[in-house]
This record gives C-alpha cells, sequence and structure tokens, in this order.
C-alpha cells in the first residue's frame, strides 16, 4: 500500500502534525494494511518551500499521484485543503479511509 496522508495542519506546530501522523500511520497499520502487504508512506508534509496556501496543495495533489491510498485524518472535513484532496482521491479511484 502507498498512503498519502491528509491531514488538518493550519494552526499546528510541526511536531504536532509529525505525531499524529506517526499515530496514522499505526492505525493503518493495525486495521487497514492486508496481511503480507508493504507500507510506504507518500511524505506529504512540507516544512519550506511555499509562501501561498495553493502552492502547498498543488504540491500534496502531485504526491497524491504517488498513492493508491488516502487517509484523510480526523477533522479533514473542516479545512479547506483536506476536502480538496478527498474530492481528488475519489475523482481519480484512490481507496479512500476517512476516520
Amino acid at each position: 500500500m502507498k498512503l498519502f496522508i491528509s491531514q488538518p495542519m493550519n494552526g499546528k506546530k510541526d511536531a504536532e502534525i509529525q505525531r499524529e501522523r506517526t499515530r496514522i500511520i499505526g492505525e493503518i497499520a493495525e486495521n487497514h494494511l492486508p496481511t503480507g502487504e508493504e507500507l510506504t508512506i507518500v511524505d506529504s508534509f512540507f516544512t519550506e518551500g511555499y509562501t501561498h496556501p495553493l502552492e502547498y496543495l498543488g504540491k500534496s495533489i502531485e504526491k497524491m499521484a504517488e498513492a493508491d491510498t488516502a487517509f484523510f485524518a480526523q477533522g479533514w472535513e473542516n479545512a479547506r485543503g483536506c476536502k480538496c484532496e478527498n474530492v481528488i482521491a475519489k475523482a481519480y479511484g484512490l481507496r479512500v479511509i476517512e476516520e
């Protein structure tokens, strides 16, 4: 499984985002990974290089193309970037897991 993680990040510190990602990876490995399948994380956490939220969203969508599964963390439905990613993941046939 190649996993893309979509999570609300606005107003959160990098360490908090990383802790949540670690929790999500454990959740996926324990409850959603088929037996014998390897888990690969598509890195969608960018800490620098962009100044506009649309630049981050564009890069996220680019990274999503590497995945076959997209996990949407709690609160995704209230974050505009996550909502966009969710629509795109479904439109392009990725397996979608919503927390």
